[in-house]
């Protein structure tokens, strides 16, 4: 009986240091499982698409925020900083950016793209000139390409196979049907913006120059490239005399901006107002109804169109 409960006990005992042993296993196979953290909507559409699901993505900022003023905590940082891969959007959309030390790798994307310097008389900003007003400036909003997120999903393809090159048929398979719904998307941009009677559209600010400059239309911005910019009395005058002067039916805002001089603007010259996005981020609703961005910017088409009177 005493030898039975011995060799019970020895059995407990080896049960139990192999569970030690997968437990300590798995905690190993856990934390070297890839994890890319990235920082903008547009990014994350792109690794979400491609990755099919194979690691964890981190958004860096949360559904529902303004990328504009956005600043990530100490804890957030840190977990960042230890992320396998780290893809931000750069041209100066980040400042936060600056001061991470990345322990891995970081891929900044506008380095890869062609980036649009915007000149002040592109959208007749204000005379006056402060720190807000520059003669000139990079438009970070550069994902509103549809050509730019083309060769930003090459490039992270690409980051994504060193990584993880178990996956690299499954990747470069899901980055080309990618590509191809972009490719559509353009030519459906060119299509419905090819003939229209109207020539501008009037938004909160220029953030749109992208798309403005590929399908041969004009942004009159209240303000310039930055949304914080509060306008004057002589830009809502200024406003409001381009709307009267070109017929503008439609003005637009942002979802994380506030609307309350547009629709100051919009109720005193009796026009429509509705939102146009900038897919910097998406709202939390949108996140929570599986929003991409093709379906964002096949949503903005619509508007643009009908905006610019187009046949």
């Amino acid at each position: 009986m005493r030898d039975f409960r011995n060799i019970i006990f020895v059995l407990i005992i080896i049960l139990f240091l192999l569970q030690m042993i997968v437990m300590k296993q798995d905690k190993k196979e856990l934390r070297s499982e890839p994890v890319v953290a990235v920082s903008t909507f547009a990014i994350y559409d792109i690794v979400k698409h491609i990755s099919d699901g194979t690691f964890k993505i981190v958004n860096i900022l949360p559904f529902g925020v303004d990328a504009h003023s956005f600043e990530p905590t100490p804890k957030l940082m840190a977990s960042i900083e230890e992320s396998t891969l780290v893809i931000y959007s750069g041209a100066g959309l980040e400042p936060w950016i600056k001061e991470f030390d990345f322990k891995n790798r970081s891929l900044d994307i506008s380095k890869h793209v062609e980036l649009r310097e915007i000149k002040s008389d592109e959208f007749d900003l204000h005379e006056h000139h402060d720190h807000q007003c520059a003669h000139s400036k990079i438009d970070p909003h550069y994902w509103l390409s549809i050509s730019n997120m083309i060769i930003a999903t090459n490039v992270i393809t690409q980051e994504l196979i060193k990584i993880y090159p178990q996956h690299k048929d499954l990747f470069i398979k899901n980055a080309q049907n990618y590509m191809n719904s972009l490719k559509q998307l353009d030519n459906d941009y060119n299509e419905a913006l090819k003939s229209c009677k109207l020539k501008s559209i009037v938004t909160n600010h220029n953030a749109f120059s992208y798309i403005s400059n590929k399908y041969g239309f004009h942004v009159e911005a209240l303000s310039g490239l930055s949304p914080d910019t509060e306008a004057s009395a002589k830009d809502i005058m200024r406003i409001m005399e381009h709307i009267k002067e070109d017929g503008v039916s439609t003005i637009f805002f942002e979802s994380f901006v506030s609307d309350k001089a547009m629709k100051s603007i919009a109720k005193d010259v009796d026009v429509n107002i509705d939102v146009l996005e900038p897919l910097g981020n998406i709202t939390a609703d949108e996140a929570e109804n599986n929003a991409t961005y093709e379906m964002i910017m096949r949503k903005n088409l619509t508007k643009l169109s009908k905006a610019l009177m187009c046949k």
